[in-house]
């Protein structure tokens, strides 16, 4: 062995931890598993898809999987409750914008849109909260597109303002673990794709054009930010954004 190879040998950042990711069976979550799984965690995998969660928890060797909806409070306490500890982290990636004129809206479509993903990320504090091992974290991903306020948007506009204050709010209520939101534009998954069906080529070469970094972000893009999130722990109470700068351009 050379002296090269010493100094150039690493430890994995998760080496030896384990990591929950609600909603792993595809997309960011799945990339954010298999990530971890790199770094030398363990992984535990949740999911609404039994077939697609059985895929997923095959590739990657998961050591525990679960099938419940994420939002429904019942079914995500339950789970705490039994999942296997000891618990590092958790990444929750479930949940979708709901996009719409506001006005037109149906009530509950709309009270979904404004809490969903608030009301979630509450109750995995308060599931998770008293299991996850210090400095271990809850991480969370929400969006920034909707930033900029325009005609159509305000549904989920509001639930983007609201969510990085939550989680800052919860670093100091469950501190010393600690939380942070990943707060992402545009991302190539299935979801993205479900979104914008025949327009998605479309969009995709809009940002490859447009986007400083001329190209689309990717969910492993997302899944680098989510291990470093978790294996640094300086980091709490913040939202991390991640779009490839697409606030910088109209």
């Amino acid at each position: 062995m050379t002296n090269a190879d010493v100094t150039t040998r690493r430890t994995p950042e998760l080496l030896g931890q384990t990591v929950v990711v609600i909603g792993g069976s595809a997309g960011i979550g799945f990339e954010t598993a298999r990530r971890a799984r790199a770094e030398g965690a363990a992984v535990i995998l949740t999911g609404r898809d039994s077939q697609r969660l059985e895929r997923a928890a095959s590739e990657l060797g998961a050591r525990y999987t679960a099938v419940f909806d994420a939002n429904e409070p019942a079914s995500l306490q339950s789970f705490f409750r039994e999942v296997p500890l000891p618990i590092d982290h958790v990444m929750v990636t479930a949940g979708a914008p709901r996009y719409g004129p506001p006005l037109e809206m149906p009530p509950d479509e709309a009270r979904r849109g404004l809490s969903e993903h608030l009301v979630l990320a509450l109750g995995v504090a308060r599931g998770a909260g008293g299991k996850v091992r210090p400095p271990g974290s809850l991480v969370f991903v929400g969006g920034t597109g909707a930033r900029r306020v325009r005609p159509g948007l305000a549904i989920v506009s509001a639930a983007t303002a609201a969510f990085p204050a939550l989680i800052a709010s919860l670093a100091l209520e469950l501190a010393p673990v600690r939380v942070n939101l990943i707060a992402a534009g545009f991302v190539d998954t299935p979801l993205s794709a479900r979104l914008l069906g025949d327009d998605l080529a479309k969009r995709r070469d809009e940002l490859r054009a447009t986007l400083p970094i001329r190209r689309v972000v990717g969910p492993a893009d997302v899944a680098a930010l989510a291990v470093h999130l978790m294996s640094n722990t300086a980091l709490t109470g913040a939202t991390y954004d991640i779009d490839g700068g697409q606030q910088l351009v109209s």
